[in-house]
């Protein structure tokens, strides 16, 4: 568990080409495909290497443009837009073969005090009490498959599902999910080159499971045959400050699906109840007709 959340932070650790211009590798999954979480989050610390030690980053907005090929390293130029008294703003352009895959736009803050209100951390079961995702994941994939067990590296991030989904035989339900999670590793905060890792990381795990919550309605999962899933556009805003490194819950909704796309919300709450991030998404949820 602790090798592949190390792999994780190499592939967080960017390649600086030049000025603005860095370069990152992909993590080893079992998909052709790049993670979006993961560019996301690698686009976020190109632009934070530009942006001085005092600023944290308060907001993210992106769009996914193309697939990313897991097999190619990922190029992000960052645009130096403004550096303003309190806030800076940053654009990142990731891109392969010479064509942009990913395009989003930062805001960076220096701290400051102001008014403070918070909604409630919702009631429910703690991360003790429950079964690793991966685990009950696993064991359907396997079910789905004859004669071949399925093995693959775990995620870098441990997510716990306070209400389990049922992927081989999902069952209608209100479109509503709350997930604990937390890195299988701890973080070593003497490095300077950790200084926003947290949030960085945050990000990445922002992107699990906030579209199958606007699945949970139409009795459909991620292994459904005739489902064709893919991230539109993501943001996410960060409130407090927060270790990933300890359990947080992410609290999910969807309020819409129309149109083959499903809209997403989360917020992340730590164990003592403090609110310290957001996040949106709106997803492709495409039904193709069954051969």
């Amino acid at each position: 568990m602790e090798d592949v959340f190390s792999q994780f932070l190499e592939v967080l650790k960017l390649e600086k080409i030049d000025e603005c211009l860095y370069r990152g590798s992909n993590l080893k999954t079992h998909h052709p495909r790049v993670f979006g979480g993961q560019v996301f989050a690698q686009a976020m610390r190109a632009a934070q290497d530009t942006v001085k030690k005092n600023r944290f980053i308060h907001s993210q907005h992106a769009y996914f443009l193309r697939p990313g090929d897991s097999a190619l390293p990922i190029v992000y130029t960052v645009d130096e837009i403004r550096d303003g008294t309190s806030f800076t703003t940053r654009r990142v352009i990731a891109s392969q073969r010479g064509k942009a895959i990913f395009n989003t736009s930062m805001s960076f803050q220096i701290r400051e005090q102001g008014l403070h209100h918070q909604h409630k951390m919702p009631d429910c079961a703690g991360p003790d009490e429950l079964e690793d995702d991966q685990v009950s994941w696993l064991r359907a994939a396997n079910s789905l498959v004859v004669n071949k067990k399925i093995t693959f590296k775990p995620r870098p991030i441990e997510l716990r599902s306070v209400e389990p989904l049922d992927y081989l035989n999902p069952k209608k339900r209100s479109p509503r999910q709350h997930i604990w999670l937390r890195t299988r590793g701890k973080l070593d905060e003497s490095a300077n080159q950790n200084h926003g890792i947290h949030e960085a990381i945050l990000s990445y795990a922002s992107d699990f499971n906030l579209m199958s919550t606007a699945l949970l309605p139409h009795e459909k999962s991620i292994f459904d045959q005739n489902l064709q899933p893919a991230s539109l556009d993501h943001a996410i805003w960060f409130h407090d400050e927060f270790r990933v490194d300890n359990w947080l819950l992410y609290s999910l909704d969807s309020p819409y699906s129309g149109n083959s796309r499903g809209f997403n919300r989360g917020t992340f709450f730590t164990q003592e109840g403090k609110l310290v991030a957001s996040a949106v998404q709106e997803g492709l949820m495409r039904i193709h007709p069954k051969n």
